[in-house]
């Protein structure tokens, strides 16, 4: 448990900590944002839409960041679609992406894009293909929102791009201002 975990506030001035050993090569997190190899993640968010992917040297893990000469790491930026609070108190959080196409590292997710200062709470990530994906997010967590979740190896955009067989939440309750029904074939970087 971190110091920003205890007392979030703290957040406004110091990043949630990142495992060096889970992000690819030289990546740095700020209260709002975490850029990759030089990349703000926020950054290429706006100019390639979500979900997009950044590729990078990996880390050789147990070494605090040393790179490794042979493998690659992946970044997924991601954009929460629609939040509902769960009966056990956590909450179901649906993204513009799919999971299960990648090796993400959810325990490592956050928030960037805002800096959040409310408790941690259980989010389980949808859709995320056959197995349940959960993970502690601020309790704030809303439709609208970007996620950074670091994978293991090479992911591309096609490997997270919602395939038609997933139904998108797109029901009155969650009016997120955001087109759900945009052209699948609009450009992104990557493609």
């Amino acid at each position: 448990m971190t110091l920003t975990h205890i007392i979030p506030s703290l957040r406004r001035s110091i990043a949630d900590p990142v495992v060096v050993d889970r992000w690819p090569e030289f990546t740095a997190a700020s209260p709002t944002d975490i850029t990759v190899a030089g990349v703000s993640l926020v950054r290429l968010a706006e100019w390639c839409d979500t979900p997009c992917v950044h590729t990078a040297a990996a880390v050789i893990p147990g070494t605090h960041g040393r790179r490794s000469e042979s493998d690659l790491a992946s970044v997924l930026v991601t954009r929460v679609t629609a939040v509902q609070q769960r009966a056990d108190g956590g909450l179901e959080a649906w993204l513009d992406a799919e999971l299960d196409g990648c090796r993400p590292l959810v325990t490592e997710a956050r928030i960037i894009g805002r800096c959040s200062t409310a408790h941690a709470r259980a989010v389980v990530l949808q859709p995320s293909g056959t197995s349940l994906l959960a993970v502690e997010l601020p309790s704030d967590l809303a439709g609208g929102d970007l996620l950074a979740i670091p994978c293991l190896g090479v992911t591309t955009l096609h490997d997270v791009r919602q395939r038609s067989g997933h139904q998108r939440l797109t029901d009155d309750r969650f009016d997120d201002g955001i087109d759900h029904n945009r052209d699948e074939h609009s450009s992104h970087c990557g493609l």
